[in-house]
């Protein structure tokens, strides 16, 4: 594997970078919030945000969400296994689950990956976590909350889905509720470069996929009727294909749309997008494409029967995409219906939107300057950049 591609696979995300925190221990908000701004102002068309701290001190934070029981508390997820809480700008001195001993982090793509609530999480404590197991299967468990609200209950794991890797790298593992109430999760096409096994065009496999299932049928889990393959033609659970790492996904919360943010090769990272009502079935690419340009082969490539992305760039401009969301909050109007994203290894945060022809524009709303390795999203619509470069969770606001 050549080492170019090594330096742009996403979760690169999981290094820590030069000045990231190692503490195992968060500090709580300081008392006036630091802020990351832009030089100039913005518009609707062209939206400018600042970054607020919210928390500090995290080891390798990768991911961050509150769940929907009203306790206003932000969970934040680390690499190495532990998920621990923010409520009102303090940190809790212990975790709210530690999984480390069920994981493995040695690979820098590896480690506890995902989080995401039950949507009835208030009434039955049933949440899922997303992991590298220790003999490297990518992993989907789910957990309860025990009788402490501020610890997970560990003896309450059960795995659902365990899918054998070949490699350490393209792990995926964004896990998020869709509207349809249906648990989404994303794969990678299991490492190396290039897609060796070719599992983007497989739909026998379950890498390099967004699958769905229902967690609240049939145990371990059920699948959807209306799944695409439900009835054959591939693997039941799969919901779209062509992925060669799907690091972040998010469903717009007004919309219903969905957004897919895959990691690219060695020339160019693309963001995708599905509209809400669409029936699933989709060819995202991958290994045809990379981007909106053929990969294999390298010109002339048959991209018939495809969904291109709605965006990319090219390695100019970065290395890793890391997918975010759309802004739907009420603090910030000026950035209503905005898909915010950024580049692990650029630092720059760009608001994408449709102009009043219905193309696709990218803006540049902040050069950070920092390591987002992940966007995440509260209860009310507000956004938070997740930043290894300084161990720290900022929310966006408008500038």
């Amino acid at each position: 594997m050549p080492a170019a591609v090594i330096a742009f696979v996403l979760i690169l995300v999981m290094v820590a970078c030069d000045g990231g925190s190692t503490s195992s221990t968060p500090t709580a908000t300081p008392t006036a919030p630091a802020s990351v701004t832009p030089a100039h102002g913005g518009s609707a068309a062209n939206p400018q945000v600042a970054l607020e701290r919210v928390a500090s001190g995290f080891s390798k934070p990768l991911y961050v969400v509150e769940p929907p029981d009203g306790s206003g508390r932000l969970f934040v997820v680390e690499q190495n296994g532990k998920i621990r809480i923010i409520k009102d700008g303090a940190i809790a001195s212990q975790p709210f689950l530690d999984a480390g001993p069920v994981i493995t982090s040695s690979g820098n793509e590896q480690g506890l990956l995902g989080l995401t609530f039950h949507p009835k999480f208030k009434e039955n404590g049933r949440f899922f976590i997303t992991y590298t197991a220790k003999n490297g299967d990518n992993t989907l468990a789910e957990y309860r909350v025990s009788s402490d609200p501020a610890k997970a209950d560990a003896a309450s794991a059960k795995v659902l889905i365990a899918i054998p890797d070949f490699a350490a790298n393209h792990n995926g593992g964004m896990v998020a509720f869709g509207p349809d109430g249906y648990l989404y999760l994303s794969t990678g096409d299991g490492g190396q470069g290039g897609d060796p096994k070719a599992n983007g065009q497989n739909k026998n496999v379950l890498l390099a996929k967004i699958l769905r299932i229902d967690v609240d049928g049939s145990a371990p889990y059920a699948i959807p009727p209306t799944n695409p393959f439900a009835n054959g033609g591939g693997k039941s659970e799969v919901w779209d294909y062509g992925f060669r790492n799907p690091w972040r996904f998010s469903f717009d919360r007004q919309t219903g749309d969905l957004w897919i943010a895959d990691v690219g090769q060695n020339k160019y990272e693309e963001v995708n997008f599905e509209p809400a009502g669409s029936k699933g079935g989709l060819n995202y690419g991958w290994n045809t494409m990379e981007g909106t340009h053929c990969y294999q082969p390298s010109d002339g490539c048959n991209q018939a029967g495809l969904t291109l992305p709605v965006n990319d760039y090219s390695h100019d401009d970065g290395c890793s995409v890391t997918g975010g969301y759309v802004y739907r909050g009420a603090k910030e109007p000026a950035l209503a219906g905005a898909y915010f994203f950024t580049d692990y290894c650029d630092g720059v945060i760009w608001a994408l939107k449709r102009d009043a022809a219905g193309n696709w524009q990218r803006t540049t709303a902040l050069d950070s300057k920092l390591a987002i390795t992940s966007f995440g999203e509260d209860q009310a619509g507000e956004i938070y950049a997740v930043s290894q470069k300084d161990g720290a969770i900022y929310r966006l606001r408008a500038k």
